[in-house]
């Protein structure tokens, strides 16, 4: 980009010319940097006056132009920082270790949408002074990765899988007398055989590990210490800012004041003052005070006026006219008030930037981001058809050839797809949802959206009636997973047999060929309120032997679980319905129930139960099975034909929409 070729005819005639105080401004700050050059020899030039885009010399804090803008994102420090790291493009500077000759105002650099670091943290630190932080220019010097904008850690951590996180109420407890598994033996002299057989054949990669560990270590800066940059700094105090923080503008990210990517300062300023840095930053920004009221620490340059008499409280004011040398106080607050100089207003124009421009926030709505095996793209919302406004992408190797993942995001989407993953070595790919009824959908992993070939749905459990939390459904079983019933019901288990006629209709909506189903198992949790003989743990229905068999919880003291089981040769009568028990039909294994508990009229009543919970059960996995099939019919429906939400205060928007 030729900066010489902008158009100034328009800019207002204070980019122009300096007014009588400005000028004075610029004498006082030559005289300052005299006096500086004087007692420090061996530092390095100060950044004071550069010229504007119209070649004239302005002072840096005239060039602060403190604005609130009318954004309730931009009211934070993150909001502020996040919008101008990616409204703006980096521009490096013309020497990494040599000042800028020019800094032009923040409405120019809005209006080109670039600029280097001391546009960058101008801009940003107008922005945070207007939404009232104690926010501050800093000129100093950084590491050779927050200069150049390198992106070499990890865009996108969100792209290596954490370890599952199930609901508390399922999480596991183990005990500390569980048995231990041997591990498997193995022969030392095989290892070592297929260790000289790999330290063989194994030279040609062992070079390409070498070679990519070797890639994969940072580079020795030859102008470490060097690379000139700018930043911003933010004070503790004002907004509730508990602790003194540096912003870099680049990436919009904070960091502490003791990173050790941030290697000098030289001077900071505002809007107000002029501050040089006095302390000794051979440890980098570890050891600085920045107590800016410390004159030995920070040497000021326009010295800060005292309390006028018209300022100080009443009391203060009342003992002070009392006192017999009030009249030699007043002469020398005369004097003061006649010496003291106040800093100019800026000469730049109101930062201004529209609704449209605002939520452009890229520049041509898009922007990339490259990392050492990562690719970061991000678009303003309503670019993208389908809502998407970030994608990472993980790659295998530095030259990225090899996609391992994708990451995308989504924005004012009407199905509430807000984000999804997607692994190229498997084809999952996991869509994640916001609450959205009826069926309360929190993330979706599968590798077709056809029936019966693999899905994984969450779902918000306290959200739904069965507190249903997790459904896995495959061909030829489905497992679902509960947390908080009533029922302290938290896995049940069923598997499908074939088709009656043979035919695999996986990849096909029809209901007309449902699958039987085999067997249908149920586990529970502890119910406190029953005793352990009575608290059924697990229980399993096997439909096409007609048989049940029941396992039940365990007391502390006991080691081995009752069971009970139904077995297939049950009599009914000719309508059916009742029920004979023989020995052969009722198998019992209860050493810690009591004699109630065994007796022929209970086992009755409770295969009586169990029957009618079995037909129950039928229908509910018929439910799940319809509700699968509900569930991938509209999501297919919605990736077929995506609709973006508009909000109604965005009027602009709803009438190109209406149009």
């Amino acid at each position: 980009f030729d900066w010489s070729s902008i158009d100034t005819s328009h800019l207002p005639s204070s980019y122009k010319t300096n007014s009588r105080k400005e000028k004075q401004l610029l004498l006082i700050a030559d005289h300052f940097l005299q006096r500086y050059t004087h007692v420090c020899p061996d530092r390095k030039p100060l950044f004071l006056h550069p010229v504007n885009e119209c070649g004239v010399e302005k002072f840096v804090s005239t060039t602060l132009r403190p604005t609130l803008l009318p954004y309730p994102e931009l009211d934070s420090w993150s909001g502020c920082a996040s919008f101008v790291a990616n409204y703006l493009t980096m521009e490096p500077l013309k020497c990494p270790i040599t000042l800028p000759s020019s800094l032009y105002s923040s409405s120019t650099i809005l209006k080109y949408q670039r600029g280097n670091c001391f546009d960058f943290t101008v801009l940003l630190c107008s922005m945070l002074i207007g939404a009232g932080y104690d926010a501050y220019c800093v000129h100093g010097y950084a590491s050779l990765e927050i200069c150049n904008q390198d992106y070499t850690q990890e865009l996108c951590p969100e792209l290596k899988e954490p370890q599952e996180v199930r609901p508390a109420s399922e999480a596991k407890t183990f005990s500390k007398y569980r048995v231990k598994i041997p591990s498997e033996p193995y022969s030392e002299f095989e290892l070592w055989q297929k260790a000289m057989e790999k330290e063989a054949n194994g030279g040609v990669q062992k070079k390409e590990e070498e070679e990519e560990v070797e890639a994969e270590k940072p580079k020795r800066d030859p102008l470490h210490g060097l690379r000139i940059h700018a930043w911003v700094l933010v004070l503790s105090g004002k907004r509730k800012i508990p602790e003194t923080f540096f912003i870099n503008p680049f990436t919009g990210n904070s960091h502490s004041t003791t990173d050790e990517c941030f290697l000098g300062i030289e001077s900071v300023w505002n809007h107000r003052n002029y501050w040089v840095n006095m302390q000794d930053c051979r440890n980098s920004c570890k050891d600085l005070s920045f107590d800016l009221s410390d004159g030995i620490r920070w040497e000021i340059m326009l010295p800060e006026r005292k309390k006028l008499l018209t300022e100080l409280p009443e009391g203060d004011k009342d003992d002070m006219v009392s006192d017999p040398n009030y009249g030699s106080c007043a002469e020398k607050e005369k004097e003061e008030r006649d010496m003291s100089f106040e800093m100019p207003l800026s000469w730049v124009a109101r930062i201004d930037i529209s609704c449209r421009e605002f939520e452009t926030k890229y520049p041509d709505g898009k922007k990339e981001f490259l990392g050492t095996k990562e690719k970061l793209e991000k678009w303003a919302p309503y670019v993208n058809e389908n809502g998407l406004v970030e994608r990472c992408t993980l790659y295998a190797d530095f030259h990225r050839t090899e996609v391992l993942a994708v990451l995308e995001r989504f924005k004012n989407r009407e199905d509430l797809l807000f984000m999804r993953k997607v692994n190229k070595q498997t084809q999952l790919i996991t869509d994640y949802f916001n609450t959205r009824p009826p069926h309360f959908l929190k993330a979706h992993t599968y590798t077709s959206l056809e029936p019966e070939t693999g899905h994984t749905m969450e779902f918000y459990h306290k959200a739904r009636d069965d507190d249903l939390w997790k459904r896995v459904e495959k061909a030829t079983e489905m497992t679902e997973y509960f947390v908080g019933r009533d029922d302290f019901l938290h896995i049940r288990h069923v598997e499908f047999g074939e088709r009656e006629n043979g035919m695999d209709t996986a990849g096909t909506r029809s209901d007309l060929h449902l699958r039987p189903i085999v067997q249908i198992k149920e586990c529970f949790h502890r119910n406190p309120d029953k005793p352990a003989d009575e608290d059924i743990q697990e229980r399993i229905f096997m439909i096409t032997d007609d048989s049940i068999w029941l396992t039940y919880h365990l007391e502390d003291q006991n080691t081995i679980a009752s069971k009970v089981a139904f077995l297939r040769e049950i009599q009914r009568d000719r309508e059916g319905e009742e029920i004979f028990l023989t020995r052969d039909t009722c198998l019992k294994y209860q050493p810690w129930s009591s004699e109630k508990h065994k007796n022929v009229l209970k086992m009755y009543k409770l295969l009586w139960d169990l029957r009618k919970e079995q037909k129950d059960l039928k229908q509910q996995v018929r439910e799940s099975e319809a509700e699968v099939l509900d569930v991938l019919r509209i999501r297919e429906d919605e990736e077929a034909n995506v609709k973006l939400t508009v909000s109604r205060f965005n009027t602009e928007r709803r009438e190109e929409q209406h149009e």
